[in-house]
């Protein structure tokens, strides 16, 4: 089933998780004893992030170096069948521009199809790490919206081949990200909304937010969203704090605010069960304050602590 359709078939707030691929070498058990703790909670869909290729240097025994090509996370379409096929969960599969060219692209939404897949989440992507700014593949996306657009031509049968003949129309439900408090790489918050916006007009089903601390900087962007004309389904995107060291690397790595109370909380702590404790018990908050306003979905970032979600919504 499509996200769009849980969303309007819903009697009550929705749960939605997000999960990593397990690194290379790990196998699938890596994957299923993350979820286990996790599918009593009934999700009505699970996403799984897409992750780019990154070029490393080896260094050769007469002391050159050679480029090669890694992918450390690999296998997300399988691992959204796999996911469907042991929970009957629906998945959303991430698709990002990075690293990937069009015809690259084109075949995994076609593989995605055969599998019975019918949602998706379209995302630009970081850069890669060995670069300081966003460089698109020269045969792929440089933005979302033209990732969007390419999903959104497949569904009305349009492929990279025009003259194909009597093409299959795909039906993916879309799925795009917003920031609450603006994308780091926007001029300013009208401009991010304008993106925004393009997208929805686009054919964006949904909206998921980046994770954020302050339920008021949320209920701040869908109101500006509202007053956009934007009025598809917006998700709230929730991440446990349970280490002394995010303080100082949430707000740098994902340009966010923690709010001053959480931050005076965790500066007490001595040790991080005592962050987890502290990062648990905001999350319960925001999680009730969010469902009591009519949220449609809390999605949360499950990224190597289920326990901890599990504690979360076990509450709620």
């Amino acid at each position: 089933m499509k996200v769009i359709d849980h969303i309007r078939n819903a009697k009550d707030t929705l749960i939605s998780f997000e999960i990593l691929p397990p690194l290379k070498g790990k196998g699938i058990e890596a994957l299923y004893d993350h979820l286990d703790p996790l599918m009593e909670y009934k999700p009505a869909f699970i996403n799984v992030t897409y992750h780019r290729s990154e070029h490393i240097f080896k260094k050769n025994p007469d002391g050159s170096f050679k480029k090669v090509v890694v992918r450390k996370r690999p296998g997300t379409e399988s691992i959204c069948a796999a996911i469907m096929n042991k929970y009957n969960v629906d998945t959303v599969p991430h698709l990002i521009c990075g690293g990937f060219s069009v015809n690259e692209t084109e075949d995994a939404l076609i593989n995605l199809n055969y599998l019975g897949i019918d949602n998706v989440l379209v995302l630009r992507g970081d850069a890669a790490k060995n670069e300081t700014a966003f460089i698109p593949q020269a045969d792929g996306h440089a933005y979302a919206i033209d990732l969007l657009k390419q999903v959104a031509d497949l569904n009305n049968g349009i492929y990279l081949e025009e003259d194909l003949k009597n093409s299959q129309k795909t039906d993916f439900c879309i799925g795009v990200a917003a920031y609450p408090e603006k994308h780091f790489e926007a001029p300013n918050m009208e401009t991010d909304m304008a993106y925004l916006k393009a997208k929805v007009d686009a054919g964006a089903d949904y909206i998921v937010t980046q994770m954020f601390f302050d339920n008021s900087k949320f209920y701040a962007f869908v109101d500006a969203c509202r007053k956009a004309g934007i009025t598809v389904p917006i998700i709230p995107g929730l991440k446990p704090v349970y280490t002394l060291k995010q303080l100082n690397v949430l707000p740098k790595t994902f340009h966010i605010d923690l709010p001053t109370d959480l931050s005076k909380e965790m500066m007490k702590c001595k040790t991080n069960e005592d962050v987890e404790r502290v990062g648990t018990e905001w999350l319960l908050m925001q999680s009730k304050d969010l469902k009591k306003n009519g949220v449609p979905v809390l999605h949360y970032y499950t990224l190597g602590r289920p326990q901890i979600i599990s504690n979360v919504v076990k509450e709620l």
